[in-house]
């Protein structure tokens, strides 16, 4: 356990009557991205305020160590070992993007030529140092956000946690922020992420834990979380009717549609699976004019899960 990140046991919080967090727990190793995947509330911003020493967590919770240190005993050092950026931006739109950058500096206690030099190495990396003499009000959606993650930066954390940084964006920028995330990863810091959209937590995250009414319903990774729900198939498509019919003789098991000429064969997508598919119909000499093969995705796993239609998180 000692290559954790961040590791938490049976963490919990309430508010009188209402449980947020009901005995979750948390293991990130270092180095990777961990997605916290649930609907608007399901308690996800309060795990990561509680892990990045924001709010206290409940009595009944076991353990939780941040960076290697005791959360309940060493709170300082978890501070000095992470950063965050919430759901909000913590950018301040009245000063410069440079401005917003040095005074995150001066809250590091950065002398002054140290916090320069980290403002404009971060600046150029996150593609803003056009307009880094201009008031952050001026800015879009996405550089707001970028300027956000680069402020989180000057501190040179180890864990960074970002509660759904990507919500509001626009696909160019949200595609641009996995980026930037990526290359954080790669560059040794461990990420933690909270998120609505499933296609994120599908690109981004080594593993995922599926957080429902302040409860861990599944975690693994996307694939192991895909092949938990029932559902994949292969689908073949005819032109033929003979040879349609040859198909459906030797695919005895197979869902026919005699309308479209098309088959449906449950399957899990595998390679032996769809070899098997393949050696039948070649032994019966037919050839499909179409072959298609569905594998459950984040969207059947999450409404498996959770059963909330209601809050719909493509």
């Amino acid at each position: 356990m000692t290559n954790l990140a961040i590791a938490a046991e049976g963490l919990h919080k309430s508010y009188g009557e209402k449980v947020v967090l009901d005995g979750v727990d948390i293991a990130v190793p270092q180095g990777s991205i961990f997605a916290l995947l649930g609907p608007n509330g399901a308690g996800k911003t309060t795990a990561v305020k509680i892990l990045s020493t924001l709010l206290s967590a409940g009595p009944a919770s076991g353990g939780i160590r941040v960076g290697g240190h005791d959360l309940a005993t060493d709170p300082q050092a978890v501070r000095a070992a992470i950063g965050v950026t919430g759901q909000f931006s913590a950018v301040d739109g009245l000063i410069t993007g440079e401005e917003n950058m040095r005074l995150m500096a001066d809250l590091h206690h950065l002398s002054r030529e140290e916090g320069q030099r980290v403002t404009a190495e971060l600046l150029e990396r996150f593609d803003l140092v056009e307009a880094a003499r201009k008031p952050a009000s001026t800015y879009s959606g996405g550089m707001k956000r970028r300027l956000d993650i680069a402020m989180t930066l000057v501190g040179s954390p180890r864990i960074i946690f970002l509660d759904e940084p990507t919500t509001g964006l626009d696909p160019r920028s949200r595609h641009n922020m996995w980026q930037i995330i990526r290359e954080l990863v790669a560059s040794g810091v461990t990420v933690f992420l909270t998120t609505q959209y499933l296609e994120e937590a599908d690109e981004l995250a080594d593993r995922i834990a599926v957080l429902n009414d302040g409860k861990i319903v599944a975690e693994g990774t996307a694939g192991e979380l895909k092949r938990l729900i029932p559902g994949g198939h292969v689908r073949l498509r005819f032109t033929d009717p003979a040879a349609y019919q040859s198909a459906a003789a030797a695919l005895p098991d197979a869902a026919r549609d005699d309308e479209s000429l098309s088959l449906q064969i449950l399957s899990d997508g595998s390679q032996r699976d769809l070899r098997s598919v393949l050696d039948l119909l070649d032994s019966a000499g037919v050839e499909a004019d179409e072959l298609t093969v569905h594998t459950p995705d984040l969207d059947d796993v999450f409404f498996a899960l959770t059963g909330k239609l209601e809050e719909t998180v493509r």
